[in-house]
This record gives C-alpha cells, sequence and structure tokens, in this order.
C-alpha cells in the first residue's frame, strides 16, 4: 500500500470530519425554528432534520459538488496538501464559531479554506476568480432574498389568516412547520453535502483515480449524505439558542414563514450550482418574519454580532488553511 493511497485515506476521513461538523455546526439552522416554537423537542428535531439531510441526494444534482471541485481554484494546483489546507482551515473555523455560538457559513470557511492553501502554493493565478465571484455575491443575496421572501410569506399568511383565532393559527401551523422544516433541511442537506463531496472529487481527481473526466462517484455521494446527516443528529446547541431565541421571537407561523422562504432560496442555489451558505439564508428569513410584526422585533445588535462573523469567516478560515498547508508541507515534503 503506496503513501499517496494512504494520504488520500486519511484525507476522506478528514472530509467526512468537517462534513460532520458542518451538520453539527449548521444542525441550529434546520431546527432553531421548529425548536423554539416547541413544535418539535430538541431530540426529535435533530432526527427529522437528520432524515432529511440524509435523502436530499434522491431530490438534486451535483452542480454543487462541480463548483466546489473545480470553480474556486484551478483542479490543476489541488493535491493532498491543498485539501488538507482547506479542510484544516474550514474546521478549525466551524469549532471556533461553535464554541462562541455564532452561525457561521460553513461554505465560506471551506472557500476560504481552499483559497488560503492554494494562494501560498501558487498565488493568484491558481484562483478560479468567476466561481469566487459568484459564491461571494451569494453572500450578500441569500440573506437578502431569504429575508424577502421570509416577509412575503409571512404578509401572505398573515393576511390569509387574519380573521383566524390565535389557537386556531397555532394549531395548523404546528403541523405546517413538520413540512417546511423538512422542506428546509432537504435544501441545506442538498446544498451543504456536496460541498464535501466536492473536495473528496477533486481529491480523487488530482490522483489520478477518477480518469480523464472530473466526477462525484456515488459511493462519495452517499458518504456525505451520511456524514452530514450524523452530525445534524448530535445538534450545536449554543447556536440554536442564538438562532431561535436572541434574534427574535418566532411563533410557529412565524417559523413556518421563515422555513418556506429559506427552503426556496436554497434550492434556487443549488440548482444554479452556487455553494450558498445555509446559514446566511435562514438567519434572513428570520429577520424579514421578524420585521413584519414592527422593526425593533428584531434584536439588530445580536443580528450586527453575526454579520460580522459572516464578514470575517473567509479571511479567517483562509489564514488558518494557509499556515496548515505550509507547515504539512514542512514537515512532511
Amino acid at each position: 500500500m503506496d503513501s499517496l493511497f494512504i494520504a488520500i485515506v486519511l484525507l476522506i476521513g478528514l472530509a467526512l470530519f468537517f462534513d460532520f461538523l458542518n451538520g453539527f455546526h449548521d444542525a441550529a439552522n434546520s431546527i432553531a425554528t421548529i425548536v423554539s416554537t416547541r413544535v418539535l423537542t430538541p431530540r426529535q428535531a435533530v432526527i427529522w432534520a437528520a432524515f432529511f439531510n440524509f435523502i436530499a441526494f434522491l431530490f438534486f444534482g451535483l452542480h454543487v459538488a462541480g463548483t466546489i471541485g473545480k470553480g474556486i481554484v484551478e483542479i490543476t494546483v489541488v493535491d493532498s496538501y491543498v485539501i488538507f489546507g482547506a479542510l484544516v482551515g474550514a474546521s478549525a473555523w466551524d469549532i471556533i464559531t461553535w464554541y462562541l455560538g455564532l452561525p457561521t457559513s460553513s461554505s465560506h470557511a471551506l472557500m476560504g479554506g481552499l483559497v488560503g492553501a492554494a494562494l501560498v502554493k501558487a498565488g493568484a493565478s491558481s484562483l478560479v476568480l468567476k466561481g469566487i465571484y459568484k459564491t461571494l455575491a451569494f453572500m450578500v443575496i441569500s440573506p437578502v432574498l431569504g429575508l424577502l421572501l421570509g416577509l412575503i410569506m409571512g404578509i401572505i399568511v398573515y393576511n390569509i389568516f387574519r380573521n383566524s383565532t390565535p389557537s386556531k393559527v397555532e394549531h395548523i401551523f404546528k403541523k405546517g412547520q413538520l413540512f417546511s422544516a423538512a422542506a428546509y433541511s432537504l435544501g441545506h442537506g442538498g446544498n451543504d453535502a456536496q460541498k464535501t463531496m466536492g473536495i473528496i472529487a477533486g481529491l480523487l481527481f488530482s490522483a489520478g483515480y477518477l480518469g480523464k473526466d472530473f466526477h462525484v462517484p456515488f459511493w462519495v455521494v452517499i458518504s456525505c449524505h451520511a456524514a452530514i446527516a450524523l452530525g445534524t443528529m448530535f445538534g450545536g446547541w449554543r447556536i440554536v439558542k442564538t438562532m431561535g431565541h436572541k434574534i427574535t421571537k418566532l411563533r410557529p407561523v412565524d417559523g413556518f414563514c421563515a422555513e418556506t422562504g429559506a427552503a426556496s432560496t436554497l434550492y434556487l442555489a443549488t440548482a444554479l450550482g452556487v455553494p450558498v451558505s445555509t446559514t446566511h439564508t435562514i438567519t434572513g428569513a428570520i429577520m424579514g418574519v421578524g420585521t413584519l410584526k414592527r422593526f425593533t422585533a428584531v434584536k439588530w445588535g445580536v443580528a450586527r454580532q453575526i454579520i460580522w462573523a459572516w464578514i470575517l469567516t473567509v479571511p479567517g478560515s483562509a489564514l488558518i488553511s494557509a499556515v496548515s498547508y505550509w507547515l504539512a508541507v514542512k514537515i512532511f515534503s
């Protein structure tokens, strides 16, 4: 068994660990609203979300995996050291922000990790600017679109049920939130699991295991969905508190509108092949629903802290990745 094969096996394990962390860190995105509205208990919610995370491969193509695998840095630059640096940078950033209770983007952490390692190895010419610009653009578009769709859903639903009693509305949307949470978890699994698929496929392609054409083997698809679903089942409870209580107070009808608006945004981004942030999307949708009640219902000080964490994600993970890549080359090459 040669050293290259062993290195690839270890890196695939590290990639699946990042995928687990992605689900663990982003569990709050899938379950915060349905837990904070008390439609499901925390344990019921993570099992519900994990199931739909796992089966998402049945509903979505692999466009996002292609973007991550060959659309952020030139595929010819990718090697085991670059993948190592990217995964360490992204994983470390997820752990740091989970500890601080900040709902940041695993997608942008992974992109920052790829960029940081590639810059150290080959300079700016190794970056695929089109893919990076598209991903960065959705850093702004996804929360804004989530906010607008959450707000629009809220306006529609509030008008339809304006003459209904509060108890009737609560009864209807406690059931409705099961469907909206499932729809959001499908979108979460469909977009986020593909990022790790792209990393593993890029590693396999660079090592010559995929032949001449870049593609994602089915075993990689299943492994990544299983890892993210397992991570979701463990739940990042620190972030659940931030998402479900600190931004604004949610009722079942609010949770339904936020999840439906966010799910619509994720489906659009996944169809376009954009590795969008599920965190940004659901946060924007929660803010949109909150502003429908009144502008001051949203705790904008908390929102400002979250936005700063978003801004720092790409450079923070890129810096950790660059240092990790440099150390790995020095020690192992």
